[in-house]
């Protein structure tokens, strides 16, 4: 069918109590509290896209050949709705996660998304569960849109059947006790992706084969992994779920390029695009773990962060790796870093300009 300009609406005939509602966004965390419902779509070799509605968030039932289970045909994204001092609500970016969206489908071999039905699914979930928003410092409504192959077969071949849904998540900060200098683990172990792979998808299997190098990062005492690149194993990639910078004495910026084997993140775009407003010599260029060692202790490089939907921008004070470790300048929260934090802050809650028109009114 074509996109639908309006969702079928079906209200939770159980929803969650205001008192009860209003106890579990006090203090929401991040990815521990969910609203009411959720967004379904369903896709089918026969029907294309149909059925497109605002439902009950609530369990799924699936049989034990589903698809997913078995050749993990999944993806998802990642993107938050702001309620800004006016009372309006806001969307960041959204067109560019629908677009991340569609190619992370294509490389799974997943039917596309038209971009119009993938917004106005979480427009009329946002809506629908507008009374979720916490009002914490940082508050924000986290929206996990997500596809998944429900077709029941068992045989290596894509499927014939997808759901897609979006979840809404009230968010708090996503670090307990706010912003603060992480400390990272070099991975010489274990890689995130290769050249041909999923690497630049956002797909469920990324982040899986990222676990067990993150758990040794917490073993040996630090808060996140980072990869280095699998061919050569020398250059840095990306954490285990955010894209990473670095800032020199000069005032310059460096990130790893997009090679395919990264995620194109959306922070990161931002971060990149703000920096060039600003005037800020930018570059995308290879970084290896010995020049960021050595540039560190020599005082070249002066901050390193990290940057994602769910964190926005983290500072990274300390580097570590198996016989080796080294601070980030002061081991602090660097200027440009924290320039570049209230700075996507500000235009994320409508508090400064947007002449990128970046914010999606949702009315």
């Amino acid at each position: 069918m074509s996109t639908p300009a309006t969702f079928a609406f079906e209200p939770n005939s159980a929803p969650v109590p205001a008192t009860e509602r209003a106890g579990r966004i006090a203090d929401p965390a991040f990815g521990r509290v969910f609203t009411d419902h959720m967004a379904l779509v369903r896709w089918s070799e026969d029907k294309g896209w149909h059925d497109a509605k605002i439902t009950a968030r609530t369990t799924l039932t699936v049989d034990p050949a589903t698809a997913v289970l078995h050749y993990a045909q999944e993806i998802f994204e990642g993107l938050k709705a702001y309620r800004h001092d006016d009372g309006s609500v806001a969307l960041f970016r959204p067109r560019a996660n629908a677009a991340r969206f569609r190619d992370s489908a294509r490389r799974m071999a997943m039917p596309e998304l038209p971009d119009d039905l993938f917004i106005g699914s979480i427009e009329a979930l946002v809506k629908a569960d507008a009374d979720w928003f916490p009002a914490v410092e940082g508050g924000s409504l986290y929206l996990r849109p997500f596809m998944i192959a429900s077709e029941v077969f068992l045989g290596v071949k894509p499927a014939g059947e997808y759901l897609y849904m979006v979840l809404a998540s009230s968010a708090g900060s996503y670090w307990k006790g706010g912003v603060r200098p992480v400390s990272l683990w070099v991975s010489h172990d274990y890689s995130r992706a290769a050249p041909g792979g999923t690497g630049a998808a956002k797909c469920g299997g990324n982040y899986a084969t990222s676990l067990v190098a993150q758990q040794e990062a917490i073993r040996r005492g630090c808060d996140q992994v980072v990869f280095l690149d699998a061919t050569e194993r020398k250059w840095i990639e990306e954490l285990g779920g955010m894209n990473i910078f670095f800032v020199f004495d000069d005032g310059s910026i460096q990130t790893p390029p997009l090679t395919g084997t990264i995620l194109p993140g959306i922070t990161r775009d931002s971060i990149l695009t703000l920096a060039r407003d600003a005037g800020l010599t930018v570059r995308e260029e290879l970084y290896s773990i010995e020049q960021w060692r050595a540039d560190a202790e020599s005082g070249r490089l002066t901050e390193s962060f990290a940057c994602g939907t769910a964190a926005v921008v983290t500072p990274i004070g300390k580097v570590a790796g198996p016989d080796y470790a080294f601070t980030i300048g002061s081991g602090g929260t660097g200027q440009t870093t924290q320039r570049f934090l209230d700075g996507l802050n500000a235009v994320q809650r409508g508090r400064a300009p947007d002449p990128h028109n970046w914010l999606h009114p949702i009315v």
